[in-house]
């Protein structure tokens, strides 16, 4: 038979302080305090996944149609882009870029242009259609986050936020 940390151990607030309790009774040789946060946020990230799929769904919007729209809104006025400046921010290869385009430009969500400054160059440019999408799915998507930060005030989301940016920006940098 396994032994199992009892759902209400002494100390056990929620599942990963059980699975911490569990692994120090069993492993008491490791520190196993990094589980207390990096497990956290990995249970987050699954929930933040599965509400942000959630709210672009509401918008007829895939995870992936979504990038390409807010990172052609974050443009600014006109809302366009070369593919080689969407490839930038969204981390995909130019095969899977053009596909992407040519979906979202089936869809009437964006549309290609020639580029002013090059003959042989195009822009992607969100439609009227695409912008208002984009806008409507990012506020639902807004109103989704705000309550998953549940009833953190403003200084602990702004704590949080820097202590997770100390976490990430090496990830970032390379």
């Amino acid at each position: 038979m396994v032994a199992r940390t009892p759902p209400d151990a002494p100390g056990a607030r929620d599942e990963v302080d059980r699975i911490v309790l569990a692994w120090e009774r069993e492993r008491p040789d490791l520190d196993v305090r990094p589980l207390t946060v990096l497990s956290r946020v990995s249970r987050l990230a699954r929930h933040l996944d599965l509400a942000r799929r959630s709210a672009f769904a509401r918008h007829d919007l895939e995870t992936w149609e979504f990038d390409v729209l807010s990172a052609l809104r974050r443009a600014g006025a006109p809302y366009r882009l070369s593919p080689g400046a969407l490839l930038t921010q969204t981390l995909v290869t130019s095969g899977t870029m053009t596909n992407r385009i040519d979906r979202l430009a089936e869809h009437g969500l964006v549309e290609r242009q020639p580029a002013p400054d090059d003959r042989r160059g195009v822009l992607v440019q969100l439609t009227p259609a695409g912008l208002d999408r984009v806008d409507a799915a990012f506020a639902d998507l807004l109103d989704v986050e705000r309550g998953l930060l549940g009833d953190l005030d403003e200084a602990d989301r702004d704590r949080l936020a820097d202590l997770l940016r100390e976490v990430t920006a090496p990830f970032d940098a390379s």
